[in-house]
């Protein structure tokens, strides 16, 4: 490829700033959904920092649900939960819209 054809190809895959995810509803194509049981929840707020997708709420310094606009069902919040409290888990996005 010659360096000119190069030069007019746009850029892909750069995320140019931090911070971006907030901007968008990136849920739509989500396979799985994470479901909270505020009982178990001890509010540790470790799935707040995993959260790749800033999906998780917290107000007043406890969790309470998620951004569904914005989760992407990944599950590193119920992975990361202490496996002591398991206070998320994940069902089918289907399951979840029918129930």
């Amino acid at each position: 490829m010659s360096s000119e054809k190069k030069n007019k190809m746009p850029l892909g895959g750069i995320i140019n700033k931090g911070g971006t995810c907030e901007d968008y509803d990136t849920g739509g194509w989500r396979k799985f959904r994470p479901i909270l049981d505020k009982e178990k929840c001890i509010d540790c707020l470790i799935c707040w920092a995993m959260c790749p997708d800033s999906a998780i709420i917290v107000e007043d310094g406890k969790m309470v649900g998620f951004n569904l606009d914005h989760c992407k069902g990944c599950g590193i919040c119920d992975v990361e939960c202490p496996d002591k409290v398991k206070a998320i888990a994940m069902i089918d996005e289907k399951v979840a819209k029918k129930g």
